[in-house]
């Protein structure tokens, strides 16, 4: 009689994400943290990290001249989002945002974002987002207008 037995490997897990340092992201600001955005815990809740990504790609996008938030044709909508954390940050203190472009489409942008406390040389959280963008009125995708997609040409990493 022939018996078989079942694997009992697993499949490999991916590695954890390990913090970067700054010279993996192309721009960055500064962002003051709030007595509000600490938890009973005493570090910032994650929700606020997600905050952070918002503000410091659309803050920067802003000031490039290639958004406008009020009467553009063209908005980015977040269809994705992620975060990994690997240090606490807490209030009083002041959260250094690096950006980079990790993917740049037709009409969508993976743009990452590492979160570091001030003068820190690799990032306490890092994540990604990707906006979708698309006409104002319809909420259709269209294509990156040119001046915005000179500006994350800029962002963009290489491997």
């Amino acid at each position: 009689m022939t018996t078989t037995t079942a694997s009992t490997s697993q499949p490999a897990s991916p590695a954890r994400p390990a913090p970067q340092p700054r010279s993996a992201y192309r721009a960055f600001r500064s962002i003051s943290t709030r007595w509000m955005d600490n938890d009973v815990y005493g570090h910032v809740n994650n929700v606020v990290y997600y905050s952070w990504f918002d503000t410091a790609v659309n803050a920067h996008l802003i000031e490039q001249g290639v958004l406008d938030i009020h009467t553009g044709e063209t908005i980015g909508l977040v269809i994705e989002t992620q975060c990994n954390y690997f240090a606490p940050l807490a209030f009083p203190q002041t959260v250094e945002a690096g950006i980079r472009v990790a993917r740049l489409g037709g009409s969508s942008v993976r743009y990452e974002v590492g979160l570091f406390a001030q003068g820190e040389p690799l990032c306490a959280a890092a994540g990604h987002f990707i906006h979708v963008y698309v006409d104002r009125a319809t909420r259709q995708p269209v294509p990156l207008p040119e001046p915005l997609r000179a500006v994350l040409q800029a962002l963009v990493i290489s491997d």
